[in-house]
């Protein structure tokens, strides 16, 4: 018959488990920091750019880091670094295309912009009616592919 304090043996591999759990536990709450303190020593203007097509129940999410120090990022990095640089890297003051024409399609697009430019941080988010008002009214800056939106 085995006595509760002579069997030992389970305590033994909680206490060799513990240490390996916290420590796991530990990097993975460190990963996310050491993220955010990678992007902040980035030097020169840069925006983490996201474009989701769809609502919260169906949504297609891509992103990319715009880099303007040389212009870098998407297909159309340039322009969009050419863009922010006159609206002094504020999104909503960028350039309108106040010609276009899009049409009355509801298919809903979110923007958002995190980063800093100039030395100032930057936090945009937006949702637009479609594609052609996001393009209309953002111009370059989170055209993240070679497709253009094609005017009504």
């Amino acid at each position: 018959m085995k006595h509760f304090l002579t069997d030992l043996r389970p305590a033994r591999a909680v206490r060799r488990v513990l240490p390996a759990a916290a420590a796991l536990l530990l990097a993975a709450g460190a990963a996310p920091a050491a993220l955010a303190a990678s992007h902040d020593a980035l030097p020169g203007n840069w925006l983490q750019l996201t474009v989701t097509r769809g609502d919260a129940r169906s949504s297609d999410t891509r992103g990319t880091l715009l880099l303007c120090d040389p212009p870098q990022g998407h297909a159309r990095a340039a322009e969009a670094c050419d863009a922010l640089a006159r609206s002094g890297g504020d999104v909503e003051a960028v350039q309108r295309d106040t010609g276009r024409v899009c049409p009355l399609v509801y298919a809903p697009v979110t923007v958002r912009a995190q980063g800093r430019w100039n030395g100032r941080p930057v936090d945009y988010s937006h949702t637009y009616s479609n594609d052609c008002e996001r393009e209309a009214l953002t111009g370059p800056v989170f055209a993240l592919d070679d497709e253009e939106v094609p005017e009504v």
